[in-house]
């Protein structure tokens, strides 16, 4: 008789649940169980069904129920889920029998509990489901954590196994199997590199990282048609000052076919964040939101489009980027949606992120035109798509540790791979070489004072972005290098503010004929900044070479160098957050120039005085007279002369004449410690112990009293976790042997973790608020999380608009 009600439960259990949103999707497999409970519960307008061991879905001769009383999950959507778990301490399963065969969500809840003799926090675990790896010996120490997954079920069962680790056993608090539409997910996308089409979606499995509603607040599953948590944007937004938040739900209008209300709600088209120029004619900001991931997956990226915010179409026109690359451009909304205001519009994009931490989603204007700049986004999801081995944990990619037994195949499969290897790198290095003679070839090289001059014989403007001025246009540009123009002065010569025709500003470098140095390090910079753009570097904009000048005009930065803001006395003090926002600028640029190409270019010269500031603060690597080409592919180091600036030079090359890589990281750390303390590297005037900044740094950083030493001005500023992350940072870049350091891409993620670190902690200290999981991302257990606080309200951690410009497409 139990039996037969737990039954009947389950098949009627889809109706009750759909007495709110009866306008929604009507699944006819909606399985929800409350694992470990002893009688149904509700949450919101669905019912969850004890978890009865006589059932015939669950194959397991174990009986072990768990309970709890915490509150620490007091303010969490569904706490009577996460009260009560079933334990098992060998392999069992969960049979569902499926009415309809297609796309299902299976949707797992833990919180790690403590209970007699079985202390959740210490179970490990693996999960499986048809040929799938959900989980790979997986732990919660903490938190509630709810993982969402869907994938395409053909056959008239699914099996959900849970498998304890050695000496171990596993656990489940609630479960949930249903049906999706059929149109939720696509069969086809877009990819972006290689470009292209990623074909058969429909076939894999799918994790949900996270799902974001812009420009509004958090969505609870009890409002959406597929019960989806959809939060709001605080914890990723980086903030331009150019995004505002919009609402207007009223506008939304579902005329398209496809997407309908069950591929996102009203409440998600209704509210967006938007990017806005207000008319300003040098408005050039982006809208960036940073999400961590695991590497080695593709990851199916949905952009969720709908103009709610103009009076008329055609107003919404601007790029949309992942990561560097860029993929829409100059994307019309009034195009898509047939000219109707308020038509949804989804797009499906699939990403391959191999090496980073970070998926970044950038909006930003278009190219051709800045003055009626517009974009908007109101909502993204991030779906993990399964691996080649049906994997969907970072521990069960590609990527994990080989057994002993595989470690003879995998010695063969690793020497072929090397020799493919070598192959495409000597191909790659040959093309490379190909190519820098027919761009040397462009340049013809003069006599000038018995100098070599360097002077540009084409017009140098076929697919570089340069352009040929004449020297009268420079002169007036510069009020004829107007001795109150100067604005900086090298071995080359001097650098002037200029202003051409168009109202552009400019930064001039004058070559100086006399200078034997200053001519070698001119033609070096014009080498290598005619084969690389990149959004953290200082662009080339153009030449002269008329009247035997050798002139470079490159894009003017309004606020300076980054030495100047820390420890001038005629400029304002920068925040710890805006710091942090120009090291991991600066630390892209560097990266880009250690990977950017067949073989690693080594700057050489890195030190704040070379790293400038734009109006908005975004941080650029300047002056590549120096630079020099990394090793062969066979080598470890460049031997070369030393050069470089006093305080920031690697011992390593110093002693040995060696360069390489690490050689920019060491001058780089030196640089953080400087961002950190806003006082010079050398200072003669300080008592003795004091007078090496790196010295100085290191002891204190040591100890773990970093907080004693920082600049003054951000005292009491810092998060404490942020702190010894950025102290941690440094001081890995400082290591005296060049192996020992960090590559500037470890460089780049430890430095935007501690810029995470330092949002989160002033989140929470606004909001008296606590991290838990969901979907597999940190999010906030107060009840805030779905409260009616707009994001846009959070100002306390705001950020600049130069960090919401980072990743516009790292190559322009």
């Amino acid at each position: 008789m139990r039996n037969c009600c737990f039954k009947l439960l389950i098949w009627v259990s889809p109706f009750l649940c759909l007495i709110s949103v009866s306008w929604g999707f009507d699944p006819v497999d909606n399985y929800l169980i409350n694992c470990g409970s002893p009688t149904n519960t509700s949450v919101g307008d669905r019912i969850f069904v004890a978890d009865d061991s006589s059932s015939s879905i669950i194959s397991t001769p174990q009986n072990i129920f768990a309970n709890t009383s915490s509150n620490a999950i007091s303010s969490t959507y569904g706490l009577a889920l996460y009260q009560t778990a079933r334990i098992f301490t060998a392999t069992s399963n969960y049979t569902f029998s499926i009415k309809k065969q297609g796309r299902h969500f299976v949707r797992l809840y833990f919180f790690p509990f403590a209970h007699e003799n079985y202390d959740l926090s210490t179970a490990k675990f693996s999960v499986f489901v048809q040929k799938f790896t959900l989980l790979k010996d997986f732990q919660l120490r903490n938190g509630s954590l709810m993982k969402e997954y869907s994938l395409n079920v053909t056959s008239n069962s699914l099996v959900l196994t849970f498998t304890p680790s050695s000496n171990s056993f596993a656990y489940v608090n609630a479960i949930e199997v249903v049906l999706v539409p059929d149109e939720l997910i696509l069969n086809d996308a877009k990819t972006i590199d290689p470009p292209g089409n990623y074909q058969n979606l429909q076939k894999q499995a799918l994790e949900t990282v996270v799902r974001v509603n812009m420009g509004g607040t958090a969505i609870s599953p009890d409002n959406d048609t597929l019960w989806r948590v959809w939060v709001s944007e605080e914890n990723y937004l980086r903030h331009s000052i150019f995004a505002k938040s919009v609402r207007n739900i009223k506008a939304v209008n579902y005329t398209l076919k496809w997407p309908t209300r069950d591929v996102a709600p009203p409440s998600v088209y209704g509210t967006a964040t938007r990017l806005t120029s207000e008319g300003d004619p040098n408005f050039n900001a982006n809208i960036t939101w940073l999400f961590d991931v695991d590497p080695g997956f593709d990851y199916l990226v949905r952009f969720h489009f709908c103009d709610i915010a103009s009076p008329s179409p055609g107003k919404i026109h601007f790029n949309v980027y992942i990561n560097s690359w860029m993929v829409f451009q100059d994307l019309d909304l009034s195009n898509l949606t047939s000219n109707v205001l308020g038509a949804p519009y989804a797009m499906d994009v699939v990403a391959r992120i191999s090496n980073s931490r970070v998926l970044s989603v950038g909006v930003g204007p278009p190219n051709r035109d800045l003055h009626n700049s517009e974009g908007i986004l109101n909502g993204l999801e991030i779906m993990k798509i399964n691996s080649s081995k049906g994997g969907l944990d970072a521990l069960d990619t590609d990527l994990k540790t080989l057994t002993p037994k595989s470690k003879v195949k995998a010695g063969m499969i690793v020497g072929l791979a090397f020799g493919v290897l070598l192959i495409v790198v000597v191909l790659a290095l040959v093309l490379f070489l190909v190519c820098k003679r027919r761009m040397l070839a462009q340049f013809h090289f003069t006599t000038l004072g018995g100098e070599n001059v360097q002077t540009m014989e084409s017009k140098y403007g076929n697919g570089t972005g340069m352009f040929s001025f004449s020297f009268p246009v420079i002169q007036e540009a510069t009020d004829n290098f107007s001795e109150d123009l100067v604005i900086g002065v090298g071995g080359f010569g001097k650098v002037y503010k200029g202003v051409l025709r168009d109202e552009t500003r400019v930064a001039v470098k004058r070559g100086n004929p006399q200078s034997r140095q200053g001519l070698a390090e001119f033609r070096t910079e014009i080498e290598m900044l005619s084969q690389f753009r990149h959004r953290h570097l200082v662009s080339l904009i153009g030449y002269c070479d008329e009247q035997n000048e050798m002139i470079i005009i490159y894009e003017y930065m309004e606020k300076g160098t980054l030495k100047d803001h820390l420890y001038s006395l005629n400029v304002p003090r920068l925040s710890w957050k805006q710091r942090l926002d120009i090291c991991i600028g600066s630390a892209r640029g560097l990266h880009y120039l250690h990977t950017g190409s067949a073989k690693a270019i080594i700057h050489r010269d890195v030190k704040s005085a070379n790293i400038l500031l734009d109006e908005n603060f975004m941080a650029k690597v300047a002056d590549f007279g120096l630079s020099k080409t990394g090793p062969e592919v066979d080598q470890t180091h460049v031997s070369t002369a030393v050069k470089g600036s006093f305080g920031y030079l690697d011992p390593e090359y110093l002693t040995r004449q060696q360069l390489t890589e690490k050689s920019d990281v060491f001058s780089f750390g030196v640089v953080l410690f400087e961002v950190l303390c806003g006082r010079p590297v050398i200072d003669p005037s300080l008592p003795r112990e004091k007078v090496n900044l790196i010295e100085w740094a290191l002891k204190y950083q040591k100890r773990g009293e970093l907080e004693e030493i920082i600049d003054p001005h951000l005292v009491g500023t810092t998060s404490p976790d942020s702190l010894r992350k950025f102290g941690e940072t440094a001081e890995k870049c400082l290591a005296e042997c060049g192996l020992d350091r960090p590559s500037m891409g470890d460089v780049l993620w430890h430095l935007e973790y501690a810029l995470r670190l330092q949002v989160s902690e002033e989140g929470s200290k606004r909001d008296g608020e606590f991290p838990i999981q969901v979907n597999g991302v940190n999010h906030l257990e107060n009840s805030a999380q779905f409260s009616s606080t707009s994001a846009r309200d959070l100002a306390g951690i705001s950020m600049s608009k130069v960090f919401s410009e980072m990743l516009k497409g790292e190559m322009t």
